[in-house]
């Protein structure tokens, strides 16, 4: 077994033998760091990381490597762990048939723990040698309302507008280094989100000035006219990693990982152009670089991650707790397909060089991977940020175009079921959600039809006034109640 560690890179360089690891194949000494992310998890370091390695083992992008910053006391942890190995780690792509792809990756180079040294934290992302900052913060850490977009600021982000105060959000580092990057003329850096958000680029456009507004106008003009925020659509399912997968990469490749990732082998990454003081040549590695995000980013919220909300709870609610496993069963892999197919694509604009009808194939394909072992829980969490996002503009724009809502609206009533937070025989949920609590008591006092569930207009705006959507979400849950999930479901496609 070898401990994961730049000294011992030698050990797992490719060699005759089975278990030879591929590891960085360029001088790490020689990358100096030129992005600051903030929120290193695993899809991070699955996917921007990914791609920044692959520069680099070209002997490009050694001037941008990434300095991690964690913003939470909780990231102590993945600050100790890479911290441990060199800020090494092992990345395990996971496909169907089986096969194991491991790489370790070495673009990540430092991380800065911005609780223990907010100073530390505010003068690297100051440094001019920082010309990206990075975001995979959650869709839930931009601070807006989830229907109208608007800039809700919490206690902590209102607090760290106020003068001298000591930054302890991300709204407050970035903005204090922005405003020393002004005033000893340095050129700011690039802002770009990389989260599950439509707009996500435009969002960041918003909340950033807006907040750099509340400290002072003039700086929140400044930001918005100085600042570039690139769109971007990111997609590859990278479940949490588990003490198992720990296991079972010591055994098959005798490494020893704090922290290691496991992903799909399928990656995308489309990128808006549009940055203040340059980038990695992104396009050379598989990066698509284009004008237009939006198409590609439609595509993915209202086909996969809609598709994610479509099959997790009636699934939990079936008893299935892996993702594979609902996407295995005919039922519901018929079930996804029929949503894609009659509600979400009416609802995806075109999208250059992409076809459809293959992009909702392989999605299937993808979600069967038993191998990534991805959890129902996991697609079930923080629903009260996704679905408003991701499945309610698909019904938004069929009810407008005299369109099918069905489907949707079975989901919705899934969700609603689910956050009773008990299953169908009885067993607790754990509803993870920062709304969990309100969820929760509104689900279980609006019975076997009612509509308090969708009448909560900061989630559903104006819905529960559509007639044609409350009579299909009723008779859904009706249906749930009296004859559960399955038999829900099975009824609902032996009607199609």
């Amino acid at each position: 077994m070898t401990t994961l560690s730049a000294r011992n890179l030698d050990a797992l360089r490719p060699s005759d033998r089975d278990a030879s690891v591929p590891v960085p194949g360029y001088d790490r000494s020689q990358v100096t760091a030129g992005i600051v992310h903030i929120g290193v998890g695993g899809f991070h370091r699955a996917h921007q990381a990914m791609y920044l390695d692959r520069l680099m083992n070209e002997g490009k992008a050694l001037d941008w490597g990434i300095c991690g910053l964690g913003v939470l006391p909780s990231d102590v942890r993945m600050r100790d762990a890479l911290r441990s190995q060199d800020h090494l780690y092992t990345l395990v792509l996971k496909d169907n048939d089986g096969t194991w792809e491991p790489r370790v990756i070495g673009s990540i180079i430092d991380f800065i723990l911005a609780p223990e040294d907010p100073e530390a934290a505010i003068e690297k992302l100051a440094d001019p040698a920082i010309r990206i900052v990075s975001l995979t913060v959650t869709e839930g850490g931009y601070s807006v309302h989830p229907v109208t977009g608007e800039f809700v600021p919490n206690a902590a982000v209102k607090a760290d507008a106020e003068p001298g105060a000591t930054p302890t959000t991300y709204f407050g580092l970035v903005t204090e280094a922005l405003v020393r990057r002004r005033e000893r003329g340095v050129a700011p850096f690039t802002i770009m989100s990389c989260d599950n958000i439509q707009g996500n680029g435009h969002l960041a456009a918003t909340v950033f000035p807006a907040f750099a507004a509340l400290r002072d106008p003039g700086l929140g003009e400044w930001v918005a006219a100085n600042v570039s925020f690139p769109s971007s659509m990111v997609d590859r399912i990278t479940p949490v990693t588990t003490d198992e997968d720990r296991a079972e990469i010591t055994e098959r490749f005798g490494i020893e990982d704090a922290w290691p990732v496991v992903a799909e082998p399928f990656a995308q990454w489309v990128l808006e152009d549009g940055f203040t003081d340059g980038r990695p040549p992104y396009e050379e590695v598989g990066v698509q670089m284009v004008d237009d995000v939006e198409p590609y980013e439609l595509m993915k919220l209202r086909l996969l991650n809609a598709s994610h909300q479509a099959l997790c709870y009636l699934g939990y609610l079936s008893g299935y707790r892996l993702v594979h496993e609902v996407a295995q069963d005919e039922l519901f892999s018929s079930f996804l397909l029929a949503y894609m197919d009659d509600e979400a694509t009416p609802a995806v604009p075109p999208v250059p060089g992409q076809d459809l009808e293959e992009y909702k194939r392989t999605l299937i394909h993808r979600f069967s991977n038993e191998n990534v072992r991805d959890t129902v829980a996991r697609l079930c969490a923080e629903s009260s940020d996704r679905i408003p996002k991701w499945l309610l503009p698909v019904v938004r724009h069929n009810l407008e175009h005299d369109g099918s809502v069905g489907l949707a609206a079975l989901v919705v009533a899934g969700w609603a079921r689910y956050a009773e937070a008990a299953d169908e025989v009885g067993e607790p949920i754990e509803v993870v959600d920062a709304l969990a609590d309100e969820l929760t008591a509104i689900a279980r006092t609006q019975g076997t039809d009612g509509t308090q569930f969708i009448e909560n207009r900061g989630l559903f705006g104006d819905l529960a006034d559509d007639e044609r959507f409350v009579a299909a979400y009723t008779n859904a849950l009706r249906s749930l109640h009296e004859n559960g999930a399955r038999a829900t479901l099975r009824s609902v496609m032996d009607d199609r």
